[in-house]
């Protein structure tokens, strides 16, 4: 079992496709930390040796920022949109989608459920 920052590697899955699943590395970060080691992408986790293993977490942890130290990084960047209430973090704040994207269609991720406003009904005389 391959265990690198905190994180078990799927065992049968090509080494590019496994690092991804560490919170901070991607396809073209995996493929550039496997050339480094000198690893094939093609080989699967589980036929990485130990001193492969070893030398990928050496890799990871001198040159990128990975799991619970990213996260608090990122952390911290969106908190300090929403004190210093930039249109960014006035957003973040109410939980509306942050980057120009329309909101009055879509955007019921950010949203979340619908809420359903009922229209007045007319008078009649």
């Amino acid at each position: 079992m391959a265990r690198i920052s905190g994180v078990d590697l799927p065992r049968n899955k090509r080494g590019v496709i496994g690092l991804t699943s560490i919170y901070g590395i991607g396809r073209s970060r995996a493929h550039v930390i496997l050339q480094e080691a000198g690893i094939s992408d093609h080989t699967k986790v589980h036929e990485w040796t130990d001193d492969n293993i070893r030398e990928i977490t050496r890799i990871i942890q001198s040159e990128f920022k990975v799991e619970g130290e990213l996260r608090s990084e990122v952390q911290m960047s969106i908190k300090r949109l929403m004190d210093i209430a930039c249109y960014r973090g006035l957003r973040h704040r109410k939980g509306l989608p942050v980057n120009g994207q329309r909101t009055r269609t879509n955007a019921r991720t950010r949203k979340g459920k619908r809420k359903t406003v009922a229209n007045k009904k007319k008078v009649t005389k």
